[in-house]
């Protein structure tokens, strides 16, 4: 029976959508389902702020009847301004192992994005370098993350058999925590913050972060601009960051870093306890039960640690700022019994973001890759 493949257009098919990827990897071990209403809520055109500067369209495909894959397609006009270049985006995409079902799927997508002059198509990607980005091409039996996609191997199978080619690969670590801060650390840690006029803040409650909030999603804007598929953050879109982060942040975990002269936020690390067992038993739900278990999984003594989000301001690096961040984190991870943190995707080429690791015991343990077809 041949493929058939249908755009969503409605609320219950954008749940299908969404619940697509959860029923595919149910049992496996290493997935991490999302959670059913922030998935949609990201793909909501209402509610989600990228759509300021994003279009998208999702599809999903059927055989035999049943939902048999999906793929979301994406054009954001602010990340092609940045990098003049007329690129289209695919992202969300699942798929049963099967040649017809990668070829509907890709082919709807591709041919989404050229009828709106793209001149090529990249991803996974997402709406921002906040979504779920690059396809797992190592590390198949490792546990994923929040901030992760997870695929089977015959994923990049068909994408290479499509004709796709690598345009990015990123790497993963497993970062061992010391027992005690690298003799190192500690020393650079002072003269940085006696050179450059540095404080560390830490934070008694959120109504204490609430003033720094916005100065740390506009670091990130900065650090991360000359990361691959970077797009700025508009105003709109760091408020719905913002409100989705802060209410989720463990204070013992979060470190700040401001000048003193202006209380300028010049860099960031913001960490959380793994979730992905709490994920996995939550099973896409917060009700009835789920949220119990992403509570536990919040305020409990982690084995493993995220590290979120870090960023530093771009006349600040490689001057040893991060060694303040792991000055103020490694004490707090050692009294929780942390075992190692997972640092989540770094760019291949970004040399000084794993260069930082050069003093701990690592294991690079998962690589993943965007992937690109030009027209």
């Amino acid at each position: 029976m041949s493929v058939e493949i249908k755009e969503v257009t409605t609320k219950k098919q954008l749940k299908q959508f969404v619940k697509f990827n959860i029923d595919l990897y149910s049992g496996n071990p290493y997935h991490i389902p999302g959670i059913i209403s922030e998935e949609m809520t990201t793909l909501s055109r209402t509610k989600n702020p990228a759509f300021e500067v994003c279009d998208a369209a999702y599809f999903l495909a059927y055989k035999e009847g049943k939902i048999a894959g999906r793929i979301a397609a994406i054009i954001n006009r602010t990340s092609n301004e940045t990098w003049s270049q007329k690129y289209g985006r695919f992202g969300f995409v699942d798929f049963i192992d099967d040649r017809e079902v990668a070829d509907a799927l890709f082919r709807t997508a591709e041919e989404w994005v050229k009828a709106r002059g793209m001149e090529a198509i990249q991803g996974p990607m997402g709406f921002t370098d906040l979504d779920h980005e690059g396809m797992l091409i190592e590390g198949f039996d490792q546990l994923g993350t929040m901030a992760t996609l997870y695929n089977y191997p015959y994923y990049p199978e068909h994408l290479e058999r499509l004709g796709y080619v690598k345009d990015q690969d990123w790497k993963e670590f497993k970062i061992y925590i010391p027992d005690g801060i690298p003799e190192k650390h500690q020393r650079i840690s002072q003269i940085v913050m006696k050179k450059y006029g540095l404080k560390i803040l830490k934070f008694r409650n959120r109504k204490e972060v609430w003033p720094y909030a916005r100065q740390i999603f506009e670091t990130l804007n900065e650090a991360y601009r000359p990361l691959y598929g970077f797009a700025e953050l508009t105003p709109r879109q760091i408020d719905y960051y913002i409100n989705m982060y802060i209410p989720l942040i463990r204070l013992d975990l979060v470190t700040v870093i401001v000048r003193e002269e202006d209380d300028k936020v010049v860099g960031f690390g913001i960490s959380l306890p793994s979730l992905s067992r709490a994920m996995q038993k939550a099973k896409g739900k917060l009700f009835p039960f789920g949220f119990v278990h992403m509570l536990k999984g919040l305020k409990g003594k982690p084995h493993i640690v995220d590290l979120y989000l870090i960023g530093i301001l771009p006349e600040y690096q490689n001057k040893g700022v991060n060694a303040l961040l792991f000055n103020d984190l490694i004490p707090v991870y050692k009294q929780l019994g942390v075992e190692y943190a997972e640092s989540n995707p770094e760019l291949e080429t970004n040399n000084a973001v794993q260069a930082q690791w050069e003093y701990f015991r690592r294991e690079h343990h998962k690589t993943r890759r965007a992937y690109i077809k030009k027209f």
